[in-house]
């Protein structure tokens, strides 16, 4: 079964129609010739290793898009002796997919051969599609190579992942990006040198494409396909003609999954961390990606009480205020409005007190004895006779009147030196100075 059709020397940038993207034409054939993944593949890695000895088992391959997943899945199958077959959890349904695994356990009888089975974006299929592979798997009638951009084990049925080996591939890195894009320019395969490019329009391509390789080569191809040869028939690419082949930056931000709640996550952490120049930039991320700006404007809310409570009682007042404001600005402008929150609460004075004292007194009532009411504190009838009654506060000397509140001495909350906890904390010993030590 071949995995790839020749493609003719002289190919230009000006092919037909019938001719492969410049990205599928420039797929690797050996592991040499795949970039960027030098922690999984490099010398002695163990990924590396079990090819080149055949010895490959079940994997996952999990990374962003344009890493190399796909392209790593074909060179394994070209460097190993197995038969090849490929699907898609968009495409393949249970039907197709106990097909493909019947076929490859008769093949399997019949020829003593292995089948390597490549799914890709194995996250979309559900639970049922996923246990039909687990017996095949299991008993040796398939190898599994799964690619998928999802948290494996989130996305991925425990049985499959036990029964696999889980690599992590990485967005490439600008020279990485670099070094595919200079051997698409000279590869026969490729533009075939009929193409040059500035070494600053490939550097300013290698650093908007977020470690894609798929995503630059595309632009790459646009570039050259959309710009007129010069008189010498070589068609000469520079910055402005690279700016005009790509569109907007896509940014790596899956709305209901991974890089949502990972960028949120380096947000808030930002912001807690007193760091506002990264939390705007996460911020910038979000705003840039599409993130419901009133998901920010909650999130914001939750910290300024949990993060920094009354060391800066101002900071849930703009905390609230910007998600008001936001709700009723709405976007672009609303951004301005968050970024002013963010940093603004990024560098207020942080306690989680507060947080820790309601957290402290719920695990009390959850797990111990509830406490009754004191009689002078009901309402009501008045206290039996002889007991307390109740003072009312604004009565004493300071407004504070030495009274039993709660039949505990426990302490839940406790103030930090922090911004405005430091004053807080005077004034709560100076009252507990006033009582009376209880029995």
């Amino acid at each position: 079964m071949e995995l790839f059709e020749e493609t003719p020397a002289a190919a230009t940038p000006k092919a037909g129609a019938g001719t492969a993207p410049l990205a599928a034409r420039m797929r690797p054939r050996t592991l040499d010739e795949i970039c960027g993944q030098d922690h999984i593949l490099g010398p002695g890695k163990l990924l590396r290793r079990a090819v080149e000895a055949d010895r490959i088992s079940s994997i996952i391959l999990y990374g962003p898009p344009g890493c190399g997943k796909t392209s790593l899945a074909e060179v394994i199958a070209l460097t190993t002796d197995r038969r090849f077959e490929r699907t898609s959890g968009v495409l393949a349904n249970v039907a197709i997919l106990r097909k493909i695994l019947q076929a490859a356990e008769t093949w399997k009888k019949i020829h003593k051969q292995d089948t390597i089975l490549f799914i890709d974006e194995i996250h979309r299929f559900n639970k049922s599609q996923q246990d039909v592979l687990l017996p095949y798997v299991e008993n040796g009638d398939i190898i599994l190579i799964g690619a998928t951009t999802h948290n494996p084990f989130f996305f991925i049925n425990t049985p499959l992942n036990s029964r696999s080996q889980i690599f992590q591939l990485n967005p490439l890195s600008e020279e990485a990006i670099k070094t595919v894009l200079t051997r698409a320019l000279d590869h026969p395969a490729g533009l075939n040198e009929l193409v040059t490019a500035d070494d600053d329009a490939l550097n300013h391509l290698a650093a908007v494409c977020d470690g894609d390789a798929r995503r630059s080569l595309n632009a790459l191809e646009i570039a050259a396909l959309t710009t007129p040869p010069g008189e010498d028939g070589i068609v000469h690419l520079g910055k402005h003609e690279i700016e005009e082949s790509v569109q907007k930056k896509a940014v790596a931000y899956d709305h209901d999954e991974d890089e949502h709640y990972d960028t949120i996550s380096a947000f808030i952490k930002s912001v807690r961390g007193s760091d506002p120049d990264a939390a705007v930039y996460w911020l910038a991320k979000m705003i840039y990606a599409g993130e419901d700006p009133r998901f920010i404007a909650r999130r914001l809310v939750i910290l300024a009480s949990e993060d920094i409570g009354n060391a800066d009682p101002r900071g849930l007042t703009i905390a609230v205020s910007a998600m008001q404001a936001v709700e009723f600005v709405g976007m672009p402008e609303g951004r301005i409005i968050l970024a002013q929150a963010t940093t603004y609460l990024a560098c207020a004075p942080k306690s989680n007190a507060s947080y820790l004292a309601v957290d402290a007194a719920l695990s009390d009532v959850e797990n111990g004895r509830t406490l009754p009411v004191p009689k002078h504190l009901q309402s009501g009838p008045k206290p039996d006779k002889g007991s307390q009654t109740y003072q009312y506060a604004h009565n004493g000397a300071g407004h504070f009147v030495d009274q039993e509140y709660v039949p505990t001495e426990k302490v839940y909350y406790t103030p930090t030196d922090q911004g405005y906890e430091e004053t807080i904390g005077k004034r709560l010993a100076f009252w507990k100075s006033l009582r009376t030590k209880r029995k």
